[in-house]
């Protein structure tokens, strides 16, 4: 389904359109051969085939592969097979459908005609006829030719076709009249050379009901004819919701077919279905539409024939060959990763799966544009979050306003995975690990499906905790920059309603990495606030720190500024100051307490100095413990 567009440049994302696929990437061939055999089946002709499907099932694509095995089986048979495409949905509203399609077959037979050779001029002539059996005034305007009009025949004049006899198609006479001459047609010796006209009608369950059913009865006059058939790609509920609304029909009995569908099947006498995909295939066809970039035609077509074999002999996409650490690999791993979620989320469609991996790479490159360098894996799961568990996504977000993101992300973990089994995160570029190998990735992705989350208080959905077991583990710190993104492209205000508003723009400042906005905020300011609003700031603050570790440069500077400010709240700023926890602590951020007062800050420094484990930061605790000793002495 589709080609991918892929830029020059070797950092772009490749999309992929929505045009039909020139490779079958969906294993619907077979449903293509199946169509084939009947089209060329002579106890069934004439035939019309229905191929039914929900939109973005790859019922055009299926067409497309319609038109090649025509193609193939038309070498060396006796007579041309002329394959006559038409859309109707975009037929011009002003012209009628009926007279739209009519127009589309008897143009393309129309070059059929040798007018060199006086069997062909003499069939000519009877085309002509014909010709005159439909009342063009329906479509053709006398003043000017549409586009109806550059479809019909080069005859001697346009103009003197019209019909204005309006029984001149429309009653039981008219299209009787109209069969019997297109059969004649058919029969000429003029086209002798012709054995078929398949008519492949796309897309009819996007029309208007009276745009339905007006090709169905133009369908129903050529079905008469000896060497016609049309495979009609469409919804067939959809198709059958039009009819009867254009009839006013009733639904029919619970064990009898509706009156819209009998009517259907009056003229589609059978119905394939375009089979939504297995969970192999959404796999399959994740891994192929990930793949594609970079790899030559040859090697690509390769690859495609490695899926359809192991789909035939019902093996895994484990068996596939690929060198380990390189990119397929990769996809290999984050194919099997989104299955689970997208196979059931998605129902096999895929035009929705299509559009996921062209929203993903969008995303990821714009991400990365803003500085986010999350890996692909970890944005994928981001993407999930945000795409298909909507009320999840919100409920992320507001951990994220009010500063509980890193604590619940955590115990969610802890839920979904128990505890001993939490994946390394998804950290920030300079401490980023290298993926698993590709076979052990997706034996922990099957593990993890299994595994039953022990028993919680926290409150966490199902689809949460299922989320949380999809690989890898996130970071607050590494990805809720890329949430503030995807919440403003979702347009959800982010904000702390805990928070006051007025003192949202104060801690704005407070945090802020320009040195100009903390300045703005003066020591008298900070006076000057009441004491439950200092410790609504330092509640926030802490919270904040805590959460989102980077901002400490600037928000652990703010805290001892307020507790200097108000020294009723001190308490509660060496409260927010133990929440941030050693790990997390920068060597920068513990010598700022080196001035300080040992008494007061002694119990901030031990609860970091039980979590530290960079260097840097243990040799700063070394020094300000002996700053304070120094003094003390």
């Amino acid at each position: 389904m589709g080609t991918m567009n892929t830029s020059q440049n070797p950092n772009a994302f490749p999309l992929w359109s929505d045009e039909p696929a020139e490779k079958d990437l969906l294993a619907f061939r077979a449903v293509a051969e199946t169509v084939a055999d009947a089209i060329f089946d002579d106890d069934l002709d004439p035939i019309a085939i229905g191929l039914s499907g929900a939109w973005g099932s790859g019922k055009t694509s299926v067409l497309e592969l319609v038109v090649a095995e025509i193609d193939a089986r038309s070498q060396g048979f006796d007579g041309k097979v002329l394959v006559v495409p038409t859309q109707p949905w975009r037929y011009d509203p002003a012209v009628g459908p009926k007279e739209s399609l009519i127009a589309e077959v008897l143009g393309a037979l129309n070059g059929e005609f040798n007018e060199s050779d006086p069997v062909g001029k003499a069939g000519l002539e009877t085309f002509k006829k014909l010709v005159r059996k439909v009342n063009w005034t329906k479509a053709v305007k006398m003043a000017a030719r549409t586009a109806v009009t550059l479809q019909l025949p080069q005859l001697d004049d346009v103009f003197g076709l019209v019909n204005d006899d309006p029984e001149s198609l429309e009653g039981e006479k008219g299209m009787t009249e109209f069969r019997e001459q297109f059969q004649e047609l058919l029969a000429d010796p003029a086209l002798q050379h012709v054995s078929r006209v398949v008519v492949l009608v796309d897309d009819l369950d996007r029309c208007l009901p009276d745009t339905v059913v007006e090709t169905l009865e133009a369908i129903r006059l050529f079905l008469s004819a000896k060497g016609m058939s049309f495979v009609i790609a469409a919804d067939e509920d959809r198709v059958a919701e039009a009819i009867q609304q254009k009839f006013h029909t009733s639904d029919g009995d619970k064990d009898d077919e509706s009156p819209a569908k009998l009517y259907l099947h009056k003229i589609v006498q059978t119905t394939i279905p375009v089979p939504a995909l297995s969970r192999f295939d959404t796999e399959a066809y994740l891994f192929l539409l990930l793949g594609k970039a970079g790899l030559e035609d040859d090697d690509y077509e390769k690859l495609v024939a490695q899926c359809n074999e192991l789909r035939i002999s019902g093996g895994g996409l484990d068996a596939v060959e690929v060198a380990e650490g390189s990119a397929l690999a990769d996809h290999l791993v984050t194919a099997a990763r989104l299955t689970p979620i997208l196979y059931e989320k998605f129902h096999g469609n895929p035009r929705r799966i299509k559009r996921f991996l062209n929203d993903l790479n969008v995303r990821q490159s714009i991400a990365r544009r803003r500085g986010f360098d999350l890996k692909p894996d970890a944005v994928a799961k981001l993407m999930v979050l945000e795409r298909i568990l909507t009320d999840d996504f919100e409920q992320v977000l507001d951990w994220l306003a009010t500063n509980q993101l890193r604590d619940k992300l955590e115990a969610l973990d802890l839920v979904a995975n128990g505890p001993g089994t939490k994946a390394e995160p998804e950290a920030a570029p300079a401490t980023a690990t290298q993926d698993k190998p590709a076979s052990k990735a997706k034996r922990t992705v099957a593990a993890a499906e299994d595994v039953a989350p022990p028993s919680s208080d926290e409150g966490f959905t199902d689809t949460l905790r299922r989320w949380a077991r999809l690989p890898p583990a996130l970071d607050a710190a590494a990805i809720s920059g890329y949430l503030y993104l995807a919440a403003s492209f979702a347009k959800i205000e982010v904000i702390d309603s805990g928070l006051p508003e007025r003192l949202r723009d104060l801690a704005s400042s407070l945090t802020s990495s320009l040195k100009v906005d903390r300045s703005g905020i003066t020591d008298a300011s900070l006076q000057a606030l009441p004491e439950t609003d200092a410790r609504t700031l330092v509640s926030f603050l802490g919270r904040r720190t805590r959460d989102q570790p980077t901002i400490q440069k600037f928000s652990v500077e703010s805290l001892l500024r307020i507790a200097v400010a108000q020294p009723a709240v001190a308490a509660d700023v060496i409260a927010a100051l133990k929440s941030v926890r050693g790990v997390d602590v920068e060597a920068a951020t513990v010598l700022k307490l080196r001035p300080l007062d040992a008494d007061m800050y002694g119990p901030v420094l031990e609860a970091w100095k039980s979590g530290a484990k960079l260097e840097p930061v243990v040799n700063s605790i070394t020094v300000v413990e002996k700053a304070w000793d120094t003094r003390g002495n």
